[in-house]
């Protein structure tokens, strides 16, 4: 099959096209055609990064773990996925996992879900990785109908989808974003937008939560503006983050009695860990999709495989309004 490789890692790496032997269906997975598949900063983090990441395949490797595509085949004790039916999920990539940026892929069936109906194939590759750290992150947060919860980074990949998820499970939503249009997909997201370049967090805490904080505080943005986010949360408040590479004075998160909750959605694929809550949370994501309240937002421009370079500089750029995705 086609696929796109990295025989090297580094900022100056390339993929390079290649025929590679196609992979062997196996008993518990099911042997699907890619028709579309996402970029996540995590790809881009493994291609630069390479053996400094724990998580990054031996090269050669063949990146992406985000997919939607048309089931083939189906391997032995796979009751619930047939010949035909269209999927997606977040599945390689990563470790001993080969990734998403070739033709086809094996695929554990604990891994994915069916693709809901009103998803198109790049709508529905762009959602597993991120809709599943959204959704992890909120719920593990214990969100709630009738909360204030706070977003940060909400025209982001996991951003985007955390307002949404917020909203269908009852909460006031509010979003951080740098920009006009950064406010603008918020606000056209369900949220209400506050530009954190104009604001501070003490002024839109008072303007609106009246001084009290917000009962949930989303931070997609991690490291730094954690400390933003302890500022931001009640007392007792909720804390959900992707981001906790650093170092940071605890102090504020202690005196306010708050709980942090770090979302790593790579260990059920890195450790075989409890694979099936990765599955059971998307077909969650596919109920409230075809529910009309999830859509991914896709960044405007289109990449075929050929071109994984050109998308992943598109999401280093920072310029992309929405998920890169690219069409296998």
């Amino acid at each position: 099959m086609k696929a796109m490789q990295l025989n090297a890692y580094g900022a100056d790496s390339v993929f390079e096209a290649a025929e590679i032997e196609t992979p062997a269906l196996k008993a518990g997975h099911v042997f699907v055609k890619i028709a579309a598949s996402s970029v996540n900063t995590v790809d881009t983090m493994i291609r630069n990064m390479g053996e400094e990441l724990p998580l990054s395949p031996v090269t050669p490797a063949i990146l992406g773990m985000d997919f939607a595509g048309t089931v083939e085949a189906v391997g032995a004790g796979v009751t619930d996925y047939a010949v035909g039916d269209e999927v997606y999920g977040c599945a390689g990539g990563l470790a001993d996992l080969p990734g998403t940026l070739a033709e086809y892929i094996v695929a554990d069936r604990q891994l994915i879900a069916h693709k809901a109906k009103n998803l198109s194939m790049r709508e529905a590759a762009a959602l597993p990785l991120v809709g599943i750290t959204a959704y992890e992150g909120l719920q593990r947060a214990q969100i709630a109908a009738g909360q204030k919860v706070l977003v940060h980074g909400g025209s982001g990949g996991v951003g985007h989808i955390a307002i949404q998820l917020a909203n269908h499970w009852g909460a006031e939503v509010y979003s951080t974003g740098g920009g006009d249009a950064q406010t603008a997909l918020i606000e056209q997201l369900g949220a209400t937008a506050i530009n954190y370049k104009t604001e501070t967090v003490a002024d839109y805490v008072a303007k609106h939560t009246n001084g009290a904080g917000f009962d949930l505080v989303f931070d997609s943005v991690g490291g730094a503006n954690l400390l933003n986010s302890f500022e931001a949360a009640a007392l007792n408040g909720q804390i959900a983050t992707t981001v906790t590479l650093c170092e940071l004075d605890l102090s504020p998160a202690h005196f306010k009695g708050l709980s942090l909750h770090v979302v790593f959605m790579l260990i059920p694929m890195l450790h075989n860990h409890k694979r099936d809550q990765h599955g059971a949370i998307l077909r969650a994501l596919t109920e409230i999709a075809e529910a009309g309240a999830l859509k991914p937002v896709l960044d405007a421009t289109n990449f075929t495989l050929e071109q994984a370079g050109q998308a992943h500089a598109r999401l280093e750029s920072g310029k992309a309004m929405g998920k890169v995705v690219i069409e296998n």
